[in-house]
């Protein structure tokens, strides 16, 4: 066994390559573990001016200088977001303090529903059970409830700290992009020379983190536009609400939409009870999700992203807990990261054994 273990270690930490590699990766986890939040904003903003930098590069092949070009990217991106936050955010305020202020009648309905339970299946459900359910489910909602009270109070500091990111943030977004070559060769210097398995996994990143970033934003924005124009057709309340709610779903592959199902079926059953309208918008509902998972994500993202399902839900899991919403959002280029470096470390070649070995 020590002599199985021994070949194992030689094969795979004896190349330099391998060593650099296992270093850098124990090196940025530690970072990230450690000052995670603290870089969280210089995090955000890479990630911005890498998806920003190709348009960037288009206009400077025609000519623009790469000065103007970012502000002028920039400027557009930010007026964008200016304007999509002005149209939806007013909107969702409205219908999430509706939503909260009908949610005891919604919840009263709800109880006078299960309530009925016990009469229409007695063999299944009895009246205890359903009392005990009952009192497990208050006492869950007032815990929810003072946390989200706490939680409030507790983010007023952080309006101040949301404030100076809302002006750093562009401004290093700027600067990385106008600045890239001179970053590069900072970063460049800093790498050991010994990088094989480093480029390697670079160049895999590199070719698919791009590309599903990009095509994630757009399925956000399709599927939440469709979402609520059908919510707003079918006159189903808080429709735009639950809308970017499905919309921002497709962040968590399988689970989101799995929960983003509940608040849906749960407004639309306080709407309209079982009847032919609550069928109707959850038929229609399945079809979005049946599109977006069959012909839309394959149509945007082809084979940027090659993992397996149970890969993808363990990344979520795994990363989500660690760095919450980010992680979430992240979780699938970080699962790709993990597999660049497997796949470079499996295609590692063998070290050359000595003659007496």
């Amino acid at each position: 066994m020590i002599n199985v273990f021994g070949r194992w270690y030689r094969r795979k930490f004896s190349d330099p390559d391998a060593a650099m590699l296992l270093i850098l990766i124990l090196l940025t986890t530690t970072v990230l573990l450690l000052w995670g939040e603290l870089i969280m904003p210089v995090l955000v903003a890479a990630v911005i001016a890498y998806l920003l930098d190709w348009p960037v590069t288009k206009l400077v092949k025609i000519g623009v200088g790469r000065g103007l070009a970012c502000g002028a990217v920039l400027l557009g991106f930010i007026t964008l977001t200016i304007l999509l936050l002005i149209g939806l955010v007013p909107i969702i305020s409205k219908q999430s303090v509706n939503l909260v202020q009908e949610s005891p009648l919604i919840w009263q309905k709800a109880q006078d529903w299960i309530l009925t339970l016990p009469e229409k299946y007695p063999d299944y459900v009895q009246v205890y059970q359903i009392h005990q359910m009952m009192e497990g489910l208050n006492e869950k909602l007032v815990e929810v409830g003072e946390t989200l009270i706490s939680v409030s109070f507790s983010n007023i500091a952080n309006v101040a700290a949301l404030l100076v990111y809302i002006v750093l943030v562009p401004l290093m977004i700027f600067f990385m992009l106008k600045d890239k070559m001179f970053f590069l060769e900072n970063i460049s210097r800093l790498l050991p020379k010994e990088r094989r398995l480093i480029t390697q996994v670079g160049h895999e990143m590199n070719a698919q983190i791009a590309n599903y970033i990009r095509g994630k934003v757009i399925e956000i924005v399709i599927v939440g536009a469709v979402s609520c124009i059908t919510f707003v057709l079918m006159d189903l309340r808080y429709a735009i609400l639950l809308g970017v709610l499905v919309g921002l779903s497709v962040l968590i592959p399988y689970i989101g939409a799995a929960v983003v199902t509940i608040p849906v079926a749960v407004v639309a059953m306080f709407q309209w009870g079982f009847t032919p309208e609550f069928w109707y918008l959850m038929i229609v509902y399945g079809i979005i999700q049946a599109l977006d998972g069959n012909l839309l994500v394959p149509l945007l993202f082809s084979e940027a992203v090659s993992l397996h399902p149970l890969y993808i839900i363990i990344a979520v899991l795994v990363f989500g807990g660690l760095w919450g919403f980010w992680g979430v959002f992240f979780a699938i280029p970080l699962a790709t990261l993990v597999k660049a470096v497997v796949t470079a470390w499996s295609s590692n070649p063998p070290v050359m054994q000595d003659s007496a070995m």
